[in-house]
């Protein structure tokens, strides 16, 4: 009786924690089941779950082995697989929130219930030639197999109370913007460069307001609620709001709750087009943030890109900036130089508006993002030379092609956050001008480009084979598409380097590195991708 209630604990206990997994990849979905199932369908029956389903089956095959011999198995397995799970380290853990405990909650009452109701009602029973106890046990793998299918029930269970939670969370949100009438409320998104932009203007407006920003990546309806909840200060005279966005009507979500008055489109392009489907969804997405602006309001938008150049603006002042395609811009930066020093540029505008900044930052998107900055403040009274000095005191963001050079004389470019086909041409572009040592990429490539995933992820290939020295392509998601793109030019093979994970990339680097080396990271998969 002890032998198989020890049993019981340890291969339930492997249950209990086996959940996590599941909930940490349901997070990093969005808490959506759409997101979280088309994540889910290539990784349904992965080799840990066959595990599980491998133990169900020998709990009952009685022919073959003897139950108390199978039991113990098991229970082997599940000591094992427990000690796995609290020992593999994650790029994104699961953060407990308070979601996450109602959803961990009932997952528990549905798993343990099933289990332990079992357990008394087969107790010391026979069933054929089956006992009550491989019942029990058998149920407990057989969860672990499905452990997915109990995390849709529970989701599906706790949607209304989540939706009463939001909907409370967001009427003190309105509650606090409604107390504050003359705070100014600047909207950012684009298919990239917002949160660079984010932190840009934060900056520049800092130096005559009190100024408050999203902060990290919340730029979610429920992250700006949060911030508005949590951050926000009577005191406060702007807010900056990043504003996200994966499918249609996820920025006009937003736009309901804090109404901005101004807004900035930094760029339409193809990114998360795997829900999109097409860039004319993208585009009608990042310009519901436009047509939400009051006419007395100002729109801020990036002409380099054909989407953004077509798109009409009637309901509010529209004021266009560009580097690349300075045709109907209303700003321009032109003149660009690269030093050791960082950029400098020339901001021309209208009225014979002209004048140059310096910046440490490197890179055509960082001017097109300081920009998009820049125009905003002078619409807002600052002075050309008040926004020069705030340029000139900007610190990269980390891992947006942040720069250093580690005490072995390599430098690190640091480009992980998030890649895009535009972004990582310019990152390339940049490695590229490092003329002493190696130029040297890790990268897994980009993702979320929907059909366009293996094309541009090709072309991406091409541009490293056609202008760096050495490549270390990390996992599988990408391989076949950038080494395709890699070996269409004159790269040397031995120079390609295929690996499973950034560990073994480090691996590679320790080997080969030397003074002068310069290594970019353009980006960094989450836990989500191989």
């Amino acid at each position: 009786m002890v032998f198989f209630i020890v049993i019981y604990v340890v291969c339930a206990l492997y249950m209990v924690l086996n959940f996590k997994y599941d909930l940490q990849m349901f997070q990093q979905n969005s808490y959506r089941l759409d997101r979280y199932w088309r994540w889910l369908k290539p990784n349904i029956m992965n080799a840990w779950r066959l595990t599980d389903a491998a133990c169900f089956l020998l709990l009952f095959a009685t022919q073959l082995i003897d139950f108390r011999l199978a039991s113990l198995f098991v229970g082997i397995v599940a000591v094992v697989k427990t000690i796995m799970i609290l020992r593999v380290k994650y790029k994104k853990p699961l953060v407990f929130t308070k979601r996450v405990w109602r959803l961990y909650s009932v997952i528990l009452i549905l798993s343990l219930g099933a289990v332990i109701s079992t357990a008394i009602a087969t107790w010391g029973k026979y069933y054929g030639i089956y006992a009550g106890a491989e019942l029990t046990l058998g149920l407990i793998f057989l969860l672990s197999v499905f452990s997915w299918i109990i995390l849709m029930i529970a989701h599906i269970i706790l949607i209304p109370v989540e939706k009463h939670i939001q909907q409370s969370y967001i009427n003190d949100a309105r509650r606090i913007l409604k107390s504050m009438p003359d705070l100014k409320i600047i909207g950012i998104t684009g298919s990239y460069g917002k949160t660079s932009t984010k932190h840009y203007l934060t900056r520049i407006l800092g130096e005559e307001y009190d100024v408050l920003m999203t902060p990290g990546s919340f730029n979610t309806p429920m992250g700006v609620v949060r911030t508005i909840r949590e951050y926000m200060k009577p005191y406060n005279q702007i807010f900056v709001c990043e504003m996200g966005a994966k499918q249609k009507g996820d920025i006009k979500e937003i736009c309901d709750i804090v109404h901005p008055t101004m807004g900035i489109v930094t760029a339409v392009g193809p990114m998360h087009l795997e829900s999109f489907k097409t860039i004319e969804n993208v585009r009608d997405t990042k310009f519901e943030l436009v047509d939400d602006l009051p006419s007395s309001g100002c729109a801020v938008i990036n002409n380099d890109f054909p989407q953004c150049a077509d798109r009409v603006v009637t309901n509010t002042r529209c004021l266009r900036y560009g580097i690349t395609n300075p045709n109907g811009c209303d700003y321009i930066a032109k003149d660009i130089r690269y030093g050791a020093s960082g950029t400098k540029f020339l901001v021309v505008g209208p009225d014979d508006l002209q004048f140059e900044v310096e910046t440490r930052l490197l890179g055509e998107c960082n001017v097109s993002d300081l920009l998009a900055a820049i125009v905003i403040a002078l619409n807002m009274g600052m002075s050309p030379d008040k926004i020069k000095y705030a340029v000139s005191t900007i610190e990269q963001v980390e891992h947006r092609l942040s720069i250093k050079t580690t005490p072995g004389g390599v430098t690190i470019l640091d480009d992980a956050f998030n890649s895009n086909p535009s972004g990582s041409k310019m990152a390339i572009d940049v490695l590229s001008q490092f003329k002493e040592g190696k130029r040297i990429i890790v990268t897994p490539g980009m993702i979320e480009l929907g059909a366009e995933q293996f094309n541009l992820n090709e072309q991406f290939g091409r541009q490293i084979g056609e202008h760096l020295d050495v490549a270390i392509i990390v996992g599988e998601y990408n391989r076949e598409a950038i080494t395709k793109g890699i070996n269409a030019t004159d790269f040397h093979k031995s120079n390609l380097y295929e690996v499973a994970s950034f560990n073994e990339a480090q691996s590679v680097l320790a080997k080969i590195l030397k003074k002068g080396d310069a290594v970019l990271y353009e980006n960094d998969l989450p836990d989500t991708f191989k």
